[in-house]
């Protein structure tokens, strides 16, 4: 098993866990807060069903069925995430033993007791969504199975823990609820890189390979199993069912729920007029909600709900933005992999951009473009208007949500022009606020990547744009025009001649427009803005530092879709164990200049993309 180190990146755990899997306090307040599967009721009637009759079917009135991982013969533990034991509290030793190593590959209920029938049981999510913009009903999770919700003990966080791949469930539809190792190994390493990167995620805390699971995909492939754990998996699209199906009630439920026990509590909402940190007021600011502002005061009211939707609005506004700055493409951003929380969510066909072009998506599936890097803010947008229509009821309501007669039978007809013309314009000013957030968190991001410490209001053309222009225009490498930028001395950009030199380090070494006075030229222009920029946050010579904090923000290294792929072919196809400990050491700690492993390596996985191995494509599968 490899055991994947790694010290640098955001962490909320301590230094090295000192609780085991099994000892960590376990709780399962999903299950206790919200209706389960009628034809299921208890975790008994589920356990002692037969497992066949937990197979796919319609869930009404639900949001989860009880439902046991499936049985992996002889699972062999690929890999397991220092950073995820970290951050859970887990002592590293406890991998290595057997309790954690069936936990993992779904053979062991740790909190359930066969004899007496009782404990914590696992369950599989009920939820639906909008797929590439058209109604898809019911979808669920067809091959994940929650274990339950652990809580680490020094930092208070509460976790909930998945399988994925681990067998059939109601949700399976015409799918047999298993996950390749290819997918596997992709999700296993892009959910602890973007953690790693400070972009909010989803994690991975272990890998295992089912060897006698095949599975058929495009090919017949080896199944596996990944371990991953997230502080929600509630999503948009488990709205977005019970709006489809009228089932106000079990919505309402799910509402307070989200506040209570996934943002904390309803005090933890934003206000209406914050008095909080800059980035607060200055979303505010851009929103339009001011008290100076309001038209029409009984409309503009706004309830607690209102508040949750704008919560779930500003989170998924910055986890975009941060997605923008750096390069990630979910690749396939459906409602139901949209999260609550605003966490990067459910992994498929994701990639990082090499070359430089907004209109590159990396699903082969996706014609019309609409999950391209340039639409991911619109369509996030589109899908949470989706959210709101969803919630429109309860914002629309103002103060009369919780008058008993509203909460059983809902508006009347005399009421319900006023309750959607409040919903819609409700809904219209989160989304005004939405763009204020993003470009916000957006800017912020930029400045720090480029090496600024200040913003200036010509700083989002003249240096944002036009360097994003040239690299589109040039067709070079997003990742590498950063980290190389952070290497220029402010000294060097002395005259137009050494401008002209410098900016030939962006291109490949036989690239043909190196030799090209006008790329050259163009280059060479913004660099002295830049350099100008530079001298005005930092000073003169003063390099040193500039330099350091660039070398925190830009990674060197990135899981781009060339390196997956090898990846994936050495422990796959040619059984090679090492590479993915050797990968991960990089994965990690991106932002490193050496890893200690292999001179030759690092560089080949952290320089230029192969010939015709640049911006692939992949499936939904994958």
């Amino acid at each position: 098993m490899a055991h994947l180190n790694g010290t640098n990146g955001p962490t909320n755990g301590t230094a090295k866990g000192s609780h085991t899997l099994a000892s960590l306090p376990k709780s399962n307040v999903f299950t206790s807060n919200l209706p389960t599967d009628p034809a299921f009721p208890t975790p008994a009637d589920s356990h002692n069903a037969p497992r066949e009759t937990l197979g796919p079917r319609m869930v009404k009135e639900a949001l989860y069925t009880y439902v046991r991982p499936e049985i992996t013969h002889s699972p062999e533990l690929l890999g397991v995430s220092d950073r995820a034991l970290q951050d859970l509290g887990i002592d590293p030793k406890d991998t290595e033993t057997e309790d954690f190593r069936h936990t993992v590959a779904g053979n062991k209920i740790l909190t359930w007791d066969e004899d007496t029938k009782e404990g914590i049981y696992p369950w599989a999510q009920c939820y639906g969504g909008y797929q590439f913009g058209q109604w898809a009903g019911q979808l669920g999770d067809g091959r994940a199975i929650s274990l339950f919700e652990v809580t680490n003990p020094d930092t208070k966080v509460r976790y909930e823990i998945q399988l994925k791949g681990a067998g059939r469930t109601p949700y399976s539809r015409f799918a047999d609820g298993k996950a390749v190792l290819r997918s596997s190994i992709r999700e296993f390493v892009v959910s602890e890189y973007l953690n790693a990167i400070g972009i909010p995620t989803t994690r991975a805390l272990a890998l295992t390979l089912a060897p006698k699971s095949r599975v058929m995909r495009e090919r017949t492939e080896p199944g596996a199993i990944v371990t991953r754990f997230a502080q929600s998996w509630v999503r948009l699209g488990t709205f977005d069912l019970l709006r489809m199906r009228g089932d106000r009630n079990t919505l309402r439920t799910l509402a307070e729920y989200t506040a209570e026990h996934i943002y904390g509590g309803w005090d933890k909402l934003p206000s209406k007029l914050p008095a909080g940190d800059a980035s607060e007021t200055h979303s505010q600011a851009g929103s339009g909600i001011s008290k100076d502002k309001i038209e029409g005061t009984e409309l503009e009211e706004e309830n607690r709900f209102t508040r949750l939707y704008r919560a779930v609005a500003r989170n998924n506004a910055k986890t975009v933005a941060k997605w923008q700055a750096y390069g990630f493409m979910n690749g396939v951003l459906n409602t139901d992999n949209t999260s609550v929380l605003g966490l990067s969510i459910d992994f498929g066909p994701f990639a990082f951009l090499d070359t430089f072009d907004p209109m590159y998506t990396p699903n082969h599936d996706d014609h019309m473009l609409r999950y391209s890097y340039r639409n991911q803010p619109t369509i996030i947008w589109w899908n949470l208007v989706r959210f709101g229509e969803a919630l429109g009821e309860l914002m629309g309501a103002g103060s009369r949500v919780d008058d008993p007669v509203f909460v059983e039978k809902g508006v009347t007809e005399e009421q319900a022009d006023e309750l959607v013309k409040r919903a819609e314009g409700i809904i219209d000013r989160t989304g005004e606020e939405y763009k204020a957030v993003f470009m916000a968190e957006y800017k912020a991001l930029m400045t720090k990547r480029l090496g600024l410490k200040s913003q200036k209001e010509s700083d989002f053309q003249e240096l944002f744009s036009e360097f994003l222009d040239w690299l589109e225009a040039y067709e070079l490498d997003f990742h590498h025009a950063f980290r190389r930028l952070g290497y220029i001395k402010v000294d060097e950009l002395s005259s137009e001649d050494r401008r002209k030199d410098i900016a030939g380090r962006f291109f490949k070494w036989d690239a043909a427009p190196r030799h090209e006075d006008e790329s050259r030229t163009r280059i060479g222009k913004w660099l002295e803005k830049w350099s100008s920029r530079v001298k005005e946050d930092w000073g003169d010579n003063n390099d040193t530092e500039r330099q350091a904090e660039m070398a925190k923000v830009n990674p060197n290294f990135v899981p781009r879709s060339w390196i997956l792929d090898e990846l994936i072919d050495r422990v796959e196809q040619k059984g090679e164990r090492d590479i993915l400990n050797d990968i991960m050491k990089l994965n990690l700690n991106p932002f490193e200049e050496h890893w200690d492993w292999n001179e030759t390596e690092e560089e080949r996985f952290c320089g230029d993309v192969p010939k015709y191995k640049g911006m692939m494509q992949c499936s939904c599968s994958s």
